[in-house]
């Protein structure tokens, strides 16, 4: 068993002291403290008064001292999963689906984890078909693979970008 990987594995800065529970404020100095212990390392954040009031005796293998800055809020997705889900959705059960429109959303849609490709198949006459499952519903869409050569993606995208606007405005 190799115990690298947990040992190696440290929690992200804490937004609150370890002690006192008290949020950090933006521009605050606070301390990290490194204990290694028997399951790896373990991090704890302390606010400058429950650094003076720690038992000294209990020494971290490592620490330092830094100044909180709040993390920036998330970026907004360029295009939230669910509209991309809901187009990919009303697309492959049209009458027509585009085939490449549905094949770069189900890509798209597998990078953000929301679809599984579980199985690849070939169909009669040698044409591949992808098969993904949606995670959280379990729903099972069959997308054709369209062969796309690497010039025909470009105006795949855009095809794809065009349908999303529209889908989000």
């Amino acid at each position: 068993m190799n115990p690298l990987p947990n040992e190696w594995a440290i929690k992200h800065r804490a937004d609150s002291c370890a002690v006192t529970q008290r949020p950090f404020m933006p521009g605050e100095y606070f301390y990290t403290l490194l204990y290694h212990d028997a399951d790896g390392y373990r991090r704890e954040d302390l606010s400058e008064e429950a650094w003076e009031k720690r038992n000294e005796n209990i020494q971290p293998f490592s620490f330092w001292k830094s100044r909180y800055e709040p993390l920036p809020p998330k970026p907004a997705e360029p295009v939230p999963k669910e509209n991309a889900e809901q187009l990919f959705r009303r697309l492959i059960s049209s009458n027509n689906p585009p085939a490449n429109a549905c094949y770069v959303l189900a890509a798209m849609l597998e990078r953000k984890r929301v679809l599984k490709q579980v199985k690849t198949e070939s169909r009669n006459g040698g044409r591949r078909v992808l098969i993904y499952e949606q995670g959280t519903t379990g729903d099972v869409f069959v997308v054709p693979d369209p062969q796309l050569r690497l010039d025909e993606l470009e105006t795949v995208q855009n095809e794809v970008a065009q349908l999303l606007q529209k889908a989000t405005s």
